[in-house]
């Protein structure tokens, strides 16, 4: 299942993605492909409006209200009165490159200097559409201090070459962008006021599933909106995302909402909403939230030096399934599985190794490979973890300081597994020829000829290059009989395709 921006789901109907929550124009008419002008321009200058109060108190906790039996549930009213004030509507102007796939062309060929000398020419108008054409946007962002410093999502103010902020007075003032990262999808912008009413901003470590929360934002171009719902789950790990661990509620976000603020029973900011899970484009149940820690912790990295970092180990991690678990004779399921380790990277440099199951970081547990990926992206380049790792039927604890990610999050190597069955592998293998072990850039392992049983139904494929099975490397068939001849229940085959490397379980018994 693929996960897209809201942008490619509206013009892919039927087919169920993740999408931005960015607002009703947020999608630009190149992909509408509807009137240009359906959202009206506004202007970039500040309105001469009366300031608002020069001594800006932090919003008190919101005490829950009574109802009927005597419960207590949050005073959603109080909520919005207090915090509405803070929530602000985001317009932007600017100028979208067309990629060759959004113009129908073949990659490439936009580069082609043929293509671009005959573009323009008469008889060759309107193919592939216009180089870049302009974008109107809108969404939604909060006012974090007093001073005109703004937070909402790096997508709505993307390629932006005006923003204008709009707050709930009607006043209007043009925003600088100080910074975005595309990795956690955070954008930090500031306007020239004094005296502006703020969010208080809450721990979302302190909310669990089943909590109420609010959302308020402009869904649809519909300001000072205000939603409920609960806290769905937590943690969630999206493809695409996997630095962030997502809030996911059921409060209704729509295109608008993109930046706008999740608050606590109690008033209190604990995420940014950023994304949804739709067939349609529209809200349909499930919506994701940045957990506000995560943002401000990039909002602080913006503020000082104008962009974010994020630490890199240079791994590429899958989760555990009961075979594979097995496999490497783990009795739970917890941990993030190293199918491949980047050359010359931090991961290297430690000595961490494909089919390495990495248990914890810093002592905090990895119960899956989005938490391991999480809290390696939300650590800087130069910092040192420290790693339990379980190998060979054993825990060791190896030390590694952390690469630049360069705005790239760690892999995920989810999809390409599935477990098969059947009583023996299935596997016809030959080692490598020279020429192939050059272009594989492998120093050993076998070729896939044929593939039957257990091993097909578990998705290896003639082609493939076995690198190891439970562990061991290969370099003969002797190696794989050998390991056979223990007449295992279960295998962990690790392959690589096409560059690619990734475990695939395999039950044989």
């Amino acid at each position: 299942m693929k996960f897209k921006p809201l942008a490619a789901a509206l013009a892919t109907a039927g087919v169920l993605v993740v999408g931005t929550a960015g607002a009703f124009n947020l999608v630009p008419h190149w992909i509408r492909g509807g009137d240009a002008n359906a959202a009206s321009a506004t202007t970039a200058t500040q309105v001469a409006l009366a300031p608002a109060s020069s001594t800006p108190t932090t919003p008190a906790a919101v005490a829950p209200a009574p109802v009927a039996g005597g419960a207590l549930v949050p005073n959603y009213r109080a909520i919005v009165k207090q915090s509405a004030p803070a929530v602000v509507g985001i317009s932007v102007e600017g100028v979208h490159k067309v990629t060759a796939e959004e113009s129908g062309l073949p990659p490439g060929v936009e580069d082609d200097p043929f293509f671009k000398f005959f573009r323009g020419m008469p008889g060759f108008q309107g193919r592939g559409g216009p180089a870049v054409q302009p974008f109107r946007g809108m969404g939604s962002g909060f006012i974090v201090t007093s001073d005109g410093l703004i937070l909402t999502n790096a997508h709505v103010v993307r390629e932006a070459k005006e923003v204008t902020v709009k707050l709930s007075d009607r006043r209007e003032y043009a925003a600088k962008v100080l910074g975005i990262d595309t990795t956690t999808d955070i954008a930090v912008l500031r306007i020239d006021a004094k005296g502006l009413p703020t969010v208080r901003l809450g721990d979302p470590k302190q909310i669990e599933v089943g909590d109420p929360v609010l959302a308020i934002g402009a869904p649809y171009g519909l300001e000072q909106t205000a939603t409920q719902g609960i806290v769905s789950a937590k943690g969630r790990s999206l493809p695409g995302d996997a630095v962030v661990p997502f809030i996911q509620t059921d409060a209704a976000v729509n295109p608008g909402n993109s930046g706008g603020p999740l608050f606590d029973g109690s008033g209190a900011v604990v995420g940014i909403n950023a994304q949804i899970y739709s067939r349609s484009g529209g809200f349909q149940g499930l919506s994701f939230a940045i957990p506000i820690d995560v943002a401000l912790k990039v909002k602080d990295q913006i503020v000082a030096t104008g962009k974010a970092s994020h630490g890199r180990l240079g791994v590429a991690v899958q989760d555990l399934n009961q075979v594979l678990a097995e496999s490497f004779g783990l009795s739970r399921l917890d941990g993030a599985l190293v199918a491949s380790v980047a050359p010359n990277s931090a991961a290297a440099a430690a000595g961490l190794k494909p089919g390495d199951v990495i248990l914890s970081v810093n002592d905090e547990p990895v119960t899956r490979s989005g938490a391991l990926s999480s809290v390696i992206g939300m650590s800087a380049p130069g910092e040192r973890v420290k790693l339990k790792v379980w190998r060979d039927r054993s825990e060791r604890v190896i030390e590694a300081r952390l690469g630049g990610a360069d705005d790239a999050a760690t892999a995920s190597a989810d999809s390409a597994t599935a477990p098969g069955e059947g009583g023996h592998l299935g596997l016809a293998l030959r080692p490598l020829t020279r020429d192939e072990r050059r272009q594989a850039h492998v120093d050993e392992g076998l070729v896939v000829e044929q593939v039957t049983g257990p091993a097909a139904k578990a998705g290896v494929v003639p082609g493939d290059v076995l690198l190891s099975i439970n562990g061991k490397p290969v370099e003969s068939v002797d190696a794989v009989r050998k390991v056979l001849g223990g007449k295992p229940k279960n295998v962990a085959l690790l392959v690589q395709r096409d560059g690619e490397k990734i475990f695939v379980p395999v039950k044989i018994g």
